[in-house]
């Protein structure tokens, strides 16, 4: 629980989150956001427990075995085929991501940022992005750390990560919301978040809000199914779903909440994009007590959240590759290092010289949309299929034992009808079936 919960608060939560819900008119989109949670990501997330302990192996094993032992074909393993894909995907942007994390912690080191102000803060923000050596050599460095950890196995390495570190980052996020709150925007940034327009939300912004609570949840990759396989017997499956949909739910509201007062306060854009944090938070901790320490702090526990996050998109891959090769963990690592290696070296040349398009996005943008927005709801709309429709029934009252009645209906009804019907249909509007 508590690896899985480390995979599911990371960047999707405070940097994906606020930029996202400011780019698709913030309210509307927080509550199609939360009833994709509730209602799709919540029975999904118990799918892919109930699939991971029930299989007892890596993803891809884990639905070919279970499709064979309720009868199917052995083609249900393209599933954990598509979440390993789109697992090595996410990472080849999201260390490039992190690698911006490490470089303003390295900035804040050296030279503070009692003084920033909102020109110098774009300025910073502009001059890294303009520096393809600077994020090559962050992005590399993160992807060392992350396979360190990946390298040393769950127990070992990502479980003693998320025992101290994940209350950390709530504690220091509780402090930004405290810092917030006494800002001159937040009454406008509370109306912008909560008090929904939904003339400003189309089928692209409710497409969006479901992709961010399939990224946040890191549901679709095979993640948490690869982490049912070390939940124990006696841990009932509602409550270690419930717990990891809602840290993760919490953080990334009050990541919004931390955020958005100081964008709205400092006259920024909400819909800034990739960026919105890393040009508002220097503002808010140039003018905080200790403005240059809690920076330091801050920015480090976001780095730390990216990294579990990190090592839970590497781990499905290299847990198959030890499985299924002679290879031990470390070599495994490596050789899966450089997909993602190799990808965000495009990803961040994208930013700056790269001036190639996909389907009108650039290469970093393509490859968030692709995986958030297509390859993670099709990964969690199999995974509820097979699990409500097609896994033994011997299987499934196994692992549903314990559970009361009403919880198991209500999970079979949401998992066979809702998840699938709620992924079909914003992907027929996505197709322009039913118009924008």
């Amino acid at each position: 629980m508590l690896a899985a919960s480390g995979s599911a608060v990371g960047l999707g939560n405070i940097w994906r989150f606020p930029y996202v819900a400011g780019e698709n008119g913030g309210g509307a989109f927080v509550c199609v956001y939360l009833l994709s949670v509730l209602l799709l990501g919540l029975p999904i997330v118990v799918s892919e427990i109930l699939l991971g302990r029930c299989g007892q192996r890596n993803p891809v094993d884990t639905m070919r075995v279970l499709a064979e032992r309720s009868g199917h074909v052995r083609a249900w393993s393209l599933v954990g085929w598509m979440g390993l894909a789109a697992g090595l995907l996410i990472l080849s942007f999201y260390s490039v991501v992190a690698g911006w994390l490490l470089h303003y912690l390295f900035l804040d080191l050296i030279v503070g940022m009692q003084d920033m102000t909102k020109a110098g803060a774009l300025a910073a923000w502009e001059h890294l992005l303009s520096s393809p050596g600077r994020l090559l050599l962050w992005h590399s460095v993160f992807l060392v750390l992350s396979g360190g950890v990946v390298a040393l196995g769950v127990q070992n390495g990502l479980e003693r990560m998320v025992k101290v570190l994940m209350p950390l980052l709530l504690g220091m996020l509780l402090l930004m919301v405290g810092y917030a709150l006494r800002t001159s925007g937040f009454s406008s940034a509370m109306a912008y978040l909560f008090k929904p327009d939904f003339s400003a939300l189309g089928a692209s912004g409710m497409l969006a809000a479901m992709g961010q609570a399939f990224f946040s949840l890191s549901i679709g990759l095979g993640v948490i199914m690869a982490y049912g396989a070390y939940l124990p017997r006696e841990v009932p499956l509602p409550r270690a779903a419930g717990w990891i949909v809602g840290v993760d739910t919490l953080v990334a509201l009050l990541a919004g909440i931390a955020i958005f007062p100081l964008v709205f306060s400092h006259g920024l854009e909400p819909g800034g994009g990739p960026g919105l944090i890393f040009q508002t938070l220097p503002l808010a901790f140039a003018q905080m007590p200790l403005g240059s320490a809690f920076a330091l702090l801050f920015f480090g526990l976001l780095l730390i959240a990216a990294w579990t996050s990190s090592v839970s998109l590497l781990e499905p891959s290299v847990a198959f590759l030890v499985e299924n090769t002679r290879l031990k963990r470390l070599p495994a690592t490596v050789v899966l290092c450089l997909l993602p290696f190799l990808l965000g070296i495009g990803c961040l040349l994208s930013l700056n010289v790269w001036e190639a398009t996909f389907f009108e996005l650039s290469f970093f943008d393509f490859l968030d949309y692709l995986t958030a927005n297509v390859m993670l709801p099709l990964g969690g709309l199999f995974i509820a299929v097979f699990a409500g429709w097609f896994l033994k029934r011997e299987m499934l009252a196994r692992e549903l034992e314990g559970t009361s009645l009403w919880v198991r209906r209500t999970w079979l009804f949401l998992a066979r009808w809702m998840a699938p019907l709620g992924v079909l249909v914003l992907f027929l509007y996505q197709l322009g079936v039913f118009g924008a």
